[in-house]
């Protein structure tokens, strides 16, 4: 039985359509506002997902995941200039690493074996950890940005209250959100 890879089927594009939908609702000073000084920013989520997104996919197959030329502890600070455009071009390059590198596996790929930071796992193994990694961090993209749009948050899926008239539309009249994750 062959085994199809596809970021659709991964759910990364989903999952980074959604991120977008959030932070495209964003004033730029709330993209980089904390709720506390313990807390991360939008921005430094997005950075840190970006340095991880080059170091699991460049050279994926062949090298470790963890490169010798990432700095993690870097990517939770935020350079004070920094502007939407510097987090959309980071955010956008690490993105690339992943479509790049999935797009390349072919289906006796799934079962190669890969390693992070030294532990061995099969590239659907591998696949799958960064998948839940990245829905973590967009949950907290997705819940930040809802949190400072308050009322004026435009759902992402079937607003609130309004589940039942959505189930009441003929498929062919459904408006469709972003394939894979939801978010109110």
């Amino acid at each position: 039985m062959a085994i199809s890879v596809s970021p659709k089927a991964l759910s990364f594009r989903g999952y980074k359509r959604l991120a977008e939908g959030a932070i495209a609702q964003l004033k730029d000073e709330e993209l980089f506002t904390t709720l506390d000084p313990e807390a991360n920013s939008i921005a430094v989520v997005m950075k840190h997902m970006a340095g991880n997104m080059r170091s699991r996919f460049r050279d994926f197959l062949t090298t470790d995941g963890e490169k010798p030329d990432r700095h993690r502890d870097q990517e939770f600070e935020m350079n004070i200039d920094a502007t939407r455009a510097d987090m959309v071009r980071q955010w956008e390059e690490g993105w690339s690493c992943i479509f790049s590198a999935i797009e390349a596996l072919t289906p006796e790929d799934v079962m190669r074996t890969v390693t992070i930071r030294g532990e061995p796992h099969t590239v659907l193994q591998a696949l799958n950890r960064q998948v839940a990694h990245y829905a973590y961090h967009i949950g907290q993209i997705v819940f930040l940005a809802k949190h400072f749009r308050s009322s004026d948050w435009k759902s992402l899926s079937i607003p609130r209250g309004k589940s039942e008239e959505y189930n009441r539309k003929p498929l062919s009249e459904r408006k469709p959100g972003p394939s894979g994750p939801r978010a109110g």
